[in-house]
C-alpha cells in the first residue's frame, strides 16, 4: 500500500526525472567521444589541423577560431611606445575623402595651339571653365602672353601625334590617381558642361570606357572604331591605367596623321577596346555644324540634345552656341520646377495634413516656427532710399551697394510677376514703394513683403492708381563647396607677441599657457617677443630694464625646455604702430613663415592653432579671429557669486568685434601687400600710425579676409590702455572695446539698480 501511494505521488514528476537523466547521460557520452584520439585523423604530417569535407576548418582546442577564421575576429593591438625614442606627433589627413582614398569625378583636357590660344581657347575657358573643377589646356608651343585664368601646359612640339602622346602621359603622371573620368576635347568644340557632368554620374567607374562619336578607320576593320577628337571623348581611369604602359610602343609602331585616330588605334591594338557612342543606357549625342549655321534657328532634335558641337570656326559662334544652349537648359529647369510643383500639389491631398500642409511657395521649406519669444525672427523695414535696421545700430542709414541693388531687383521681379499673371487684361507700372519689409529665414531664404503704389492700365487704355501688397521669397540655392587649396595641420606657427610696459602684469599668465598648451604637447609652434620701449625707458635700460622680469621668465622656460629658444626683439618708439612693428618682424623671418600676431591677454591652445593653420592659406586667404572677451567679474558676480570654471558664452562675456589684435597670415602675403602700400603712401610714415595689419590686407591685397568668431580664443577681462597718439579711429575702436567689455546690459542695469538702492538708504 505504501509503495502504491509513493508511485502515485511521483507519477506527475516522473517524465521530468527521466528527461534529466537521459540528457545527462548523452552529454557525458559526447564528452568522452570528443576527448578520444579520433581527432588524429584530421592532422597533417606536421601535426597541423587539416581541412575537412566541404571546406570547413577545425576549431582550436581552447575554443578560439582556427586559421580560417582569423579575418572574422576583432583583434586588439596594444599600444606600445618605446621610451628611448623621441615623441613624434601622428598627423592624419584633415578630410575623410582623402583618408578613404576617394577620387574626384572629372578632369578636362583641352587641346589647343599657339595660333588659337588667345581666341578659341579663351572662348572655351569663358563658356565651360566655371563648370568644371579641373581644366587644363595643352599645346605644343605657347605664345609670349598666356591669357589670364588659364592653366597651360606646353610640350615644346607642335606635331599632333607628339602632342597627343605627351598629353596622355602628362595626364597619367599628374592626375591618373586623382580622377575617375578624363574628358578630352579640342578648342574648336563646344561642349555642354552640365550635360557632360551628368553623363559621367550615370556611368560605372569599374569598366574600361572609351566613349565618344564612333568613326570608322579609313581602309581598316569594319568592327574597329575610334572616337572623333573634334566632338570630344571620355576615357575612364581604369582604361588610362591600362593604356599608359603601351604609349611608347604606340608612338614607335603606329603611323597616323590624325591624333584621335592614333589614340584609337593604340587602344584597339593593345587593349582590344573600341569606341562606342552608347554605353550603359547613356548616349553620347553630337552634332556637326554646317557652314553659316545660325544656332538660334536650329530646331532639330539632334541639335537640341547634343553634348558636343563641332566644328566651331570663330569666337562669336562659340558665344552664340553657349547662349542658345544656356537658354535651352534654363527652359528645361523651369519646366522641371513646374512639373515638380504639380506633383507636390497632387500628393499633398493624400497626406495627413491635407491641403493645409501645402506651403508657399510650393516646394520651398515651410517658414521657421519659433519655440519661444527669443527665437522670433524680426522684420527689417526699408524704403527705396533708406534702411531702418542698420548694422552699426543707428536707427536709419542710406541704402547703397548690394543692399540697394537687392531692393531694386525685388521690385522689378514683383512687377514682372504681376504683369505675367494679369496680362493682357491689365498692365502694371510702379509709382512708389510705400513700405518694404524683409527678414532672413534660415530654413528657406530671404522673405520680402512689399506695399506698392501701382498704376494699372486696361486694354482700352483706362488707368487707375491702386496699392497692392505682394510677398516674395528669394530661396536658398544649392549649397556649393568652394574649391580651396589643400592645407594641413603640420605647418609651423610663429607667434609674435608685442609687449609694452602696461602689459607686464599679464605676461606671466601668457607664458604659462604657452608652455602648457604648446611646449608640453610638442606642438609645432615658436614664440618671438617684441619689447616696445618708450624713449625714456630706452635711455635708462642700462640702469633699470623694465622688461628684466620678462627676460628672466624666458630664461627659466629655456632651462626647463632645453630644445626651445624664445628670441626677443627690442624696439624704441612712442607710437607702437602695428604695421611698423610687423615690418621689423617680417624682415627677420623667411617668406614662408606663418605668423600668428597675438596679444598678451590671449590664452594659446592647440585647438585654435590648428584652426589658424587651416584657415590661413598662402596667396589665398588670411584669418582674423574674433576672440571671446570675458566680462568684468566685479560687475557680473558683484560678490554674490563665484565665477565658474567653464565660461558661459551667453552670460560671462562677448565676442569683441572691435579688436583686430589677433591675426594669422603668411609672411609672403604680408610683404606683397606691404609693397603695394609703400608705393601708395610714398614714404609718408605718419600714415602707418592710422593703420593696422587688417587695413593693409583689406586695401592692398586681393586675398580673402576670413573674419569669424573663435570660441577657442578666450581672454580674461582686463582694461586695455588706449594710446591717444594713435589715429582717431583706432583710439575710438579701443575705447568701444573697453566699454562693451565691462558687462552685458542686464548686468549693468542690475549694478545701477543696486547702486541707487544703496544711495537711497
Amino acid at each position: 500500500m505504501r509503495l502504491a501511494a509513493l508511485l502515485a505521488a511521483l507519477r506527475p514528476v516522473l517524465p521530468l526525472v527521466l528527461g534529466l537523466s537521459l540528457g545527462c547521460s548523452l552529454s557525458l557520452l559526447r564528452a568522452s567521444w570528443s576527448q578520444s584520439g579520433g581527432e588524429d585523423r584530421c592532422l597533417g604530417a606536421a601535426g597541423r589541423p587539416g581541412p575537412l569535407a566541404g571546406g570547413a576548418r577545425l576549431e582550436a582546442a581552447d575554443g578560439r577560431p582556427g586559421p580560417g577564421h582569423e579575418d572574422f575576429r576583432p583583434r586588439i593591438v596594444p599600444y606600445y611606445r618605446d621610451p628611448n625614442k623621441p615623441y613624434k606627433k601622428v598627423l592624419r589627413t584633415r578630410y575623410i575623402q582623402t583618408e578613404l582614398g576617394f577620387h574626384e569625378r572629372l578632369f578636362v583636357a583641352v587641346l589647343t595651339s599657339k595660333a588659337t590660344l588667345n581666341t578659341l581657347a579663351v572662348a572655351v575657358n569663358k563658356t565651360v571653365a566655371h563648370h568644371f573643377t579641373r581644366l587644363l589646356y595643352f599645346t605644343g608651343l605657347r605664345s609670349a602672353k598666356v591669357p589670364h585664368g588659364m592653366v597651360l601646359v606646353a610640350h615644346g612640339d607642335e606635331r599632333p601625334i607628339w602632342l597627343m602622346y605627351e598629353t596622355m602621359h602628362y595626364i597619367h603622371q599628374h592626375f591618373g590617381s586623382d580622377y575617375d573620368w578624363f574628358y578630352i576635347m579640342q578648342d574648336d568644340t563646344y561642349a555642354q558642361a552640365e550635360q557632360v557632368k551628368a553623363l559621367v554620374t550615370h556611368l560605372s567607374i569599374n569598366q574600361d570606357v572609351y566613349l565618344g562619336r564612333a568613326e570608322e578607320f579609313i581602309g581598316g576593320d569594319e568592327q574597329a572604331r575610334y572616337c572623333h577628337g573634334g566632338f570630344g571623348y571620355l576615357i575612364s581611369r581604369s582604361l588610362l591605367l591600362k593604356l599608359h604602359p603601351h604609349l611608347d610602343s604606340c608612338r614607335n609602331e603606329i603611323l597616323s596623321v590624325r591624333p584621335d585616330e592614333w589614340l584609337g588605334r593604340c587602344i584597339i591594338d593593345f587593349l582590344g577596346i573600341t569606341c562606342v557612342s552608347q554605353l550603359q543606357g547613356q548616349h553620347y549625342h553630337t552634332y556637326e555644324l554646317a557652314k553659316n549655321t545660325e544656332p538660334e534657328k536650329e530646331e532639330e532634335e539632334e541639335f537640341q540634345a547634343a553634348l558636343a558641337v563641332h566644328p566651331v570656326s570663330d569666337v562669336t559662334l562659340m558665344y552664340r552656341l553657349h547662349k542658345h544652349f544656356s537658354r535651352i537648359q534654363l527652359d528645361r529647369a523651369y519646366q522641371e520646377i513646374q512639373d515638380l510643383q504639380m506633383q507636390i500639389r497632387n500628393l499633398t491631398s493624400l497626406t495627413p495634413a491635407g491641403e493645409a500642409g501645402l506651403t508657399w511657395p510650393v516646394g520651398i521649406n515651410a517658414p521657421f516656427l519659433p519655440k519661444s519669444r527669443f527665437e522670433v525672427i524680426s522684420w527689417d523695414y526699408f524704403t527705396e532710399q533708406h534702411l531702418f535696421s542698420c548694422p552699426d545700430g543707428s536707427p536709419k542709414c542710406e541704402l547703397s551697394g548690394a543692399g540697394k541693388a537687392d531692393v531694386s531687383e525685388i521690385i522689378e521681379s514683383a512687377l514682372e510677376q504681376l504683369n505675367s499673371r494679369y496680362q493682357p487684361l491689365l498692365r502694371f507700372s510702379k509709382r512708389q514703394l510705400l513700405n518694404g519689409y524683409r527678414r532672413f529665414d534660415p530654413t528657406r531664404g530671404m522673405e520680402y513683403t512689399l506695399d506698392l503704389l501701382l498704376e494699372a492700365v486696361t486694354q482700352k487704355g483706362h488707368s487707375h492708381i491702386l496699392a497692392k501688397r505682394v510677398s516674395l521669397v528669394r530661396p536658398l540655392s544649392k549649397v556649393e563647396i568652394i574649391p580651396m587649396p589643400y592645407v594641413t595641420e603640420a605647418t609651423r606657427v610663429q607667434l609674435v607677441l608685442p609687449l609694452t610696459v602696461q602689459d607686464l602684469d599679464f605676461v606671466a599668465n601668457f607664458l604659462d599657457m604657452f608652455a602648457m598648451n604648446t611646449l608640453d604637447t610638442h606642438d609645432n609652434a615658436l614664440l618671438t617677443l617684441l619689447f616696445i620701449y618708450h624713449p625714456y625707458d630706452a635711455q635708462r635700460v642700462s640702469q633699470v630694464d623694465v622688461f628684466a622680469g620678462v627676460k628672466a621668465m624666458v630664461g627659466e622656460l629655456e632651462k626647463r625646455y632645453a630644445e626651445v629658444k624664445i628670441p626677443w626683439i627690442s624696439v624704441k618708439t612712442e607710437v607702437p604702430s602695428q604695421v611698423k612693428l610687423m615690418d621689423i618682424v617680417s624682415k627677420k623671418h623667411p617668406v614662408d613663415t606663418l605668423f600668428f600676431l597675438a596679444s598678451v591677454w590671449t590664452e594659446i591652445n592647440m585647438e585654435f592653432l590648428n584652426r589658424c593653420r587651416m584657415n590661413t592659406i598662402s596667396n589665398w586667404q588670411v584669418f582674423f579671429p574674433v576672440h571671446f572677451q570675458e566680462f568684468n567679474p566685479a560687475l557680473v558676480y558683484r560678490g554674490e557669486q563665484t565665477a565658474s570654471s567653464s565660461t558661459d558664452f551667453l552670460r560671462d562675456g562677448h565676442f569683441d568685434r572691435y579688436s583686430f589684435a589677433e591675426a594669422c597670415f603668411y609672411n609672403s602675403d604680408y610683404m606683397t601687400a606691404r609693397t603695394k602700400l609703400a608705393a601708395d603712401i610714398l614714404d609718408r610714415d605718419e600714415v602707418l600710425e592710422s593703420m593696422e595689419v587688417f587695413d593693409v590686407f583689406l586695401h592692398y591685397s586681393g586675398l580673402h579676409l576670413f573674419r569669424a568668431v573663435e570660441p577657442g580664443l578666450v581672454q580674461k577681462y582686463a582694461l586695455r590702455s588706449c594710446n591717444p597718439r594713435l589715429s582717431e579711429e583706432l583710439y575710438h575702436r579701443c575705447v568701444l572695446s573697453n566699454l562693451e567689455g565691462l558687462a552685458s546690459r542686464s548686468h549693468l542695469a542690475m549694478a545701477l539698480f543696486e547702486q541707487e538702492q544703496a544711495n537711497s538708504t
